[in-house]
């Protein structure tokens, strides 16, 4: 991955625009790219010329799938409160309301 990224780096320095997301600050990519030259020459490269937009907000993912869990266990819930009973006459099994 270290070799293929400063690849792609080298290729577009100057030569077009590149969007590159992470949800590490550089002091970290070293553990990534495992090269502290190597982790320099593309961060030299990717801050020239560059606008770096900080986000420090909840993932939209965690917050989405923190939803679909809560309406998925409110689904559960309301199946689980319907009452059911069974007829003792002809074993039919009835579902009311909540």
């Amino acid at each position: 991955m270290a070799a293929a990224s400063a690849t792609v780096a080298q290729q577009r320095y100057e030569r077009g625009s590149t969007v590159v997301t992470s949800n590490l600050p550089f002091e970290d990519w070293t553990s990534v790219f495992g090269s502290n030259l190597l982790t320099g020459a593309l961060l030299d490269r990717l801050t020239h010329h560059v606008s770096i937009l900080t986000m420090n907000d909840d993932s939209y993912r965690l917050r989405e799938s923190a939803g679909r869990c809560r309406d998925a266990a409110t689904q559960a819930g309301a199946v689980q409160n319907q009452a059911t009973a069974i007829d003792p006459d002809t074993g039919e099994i009835t579902q009311g309301g909540p």
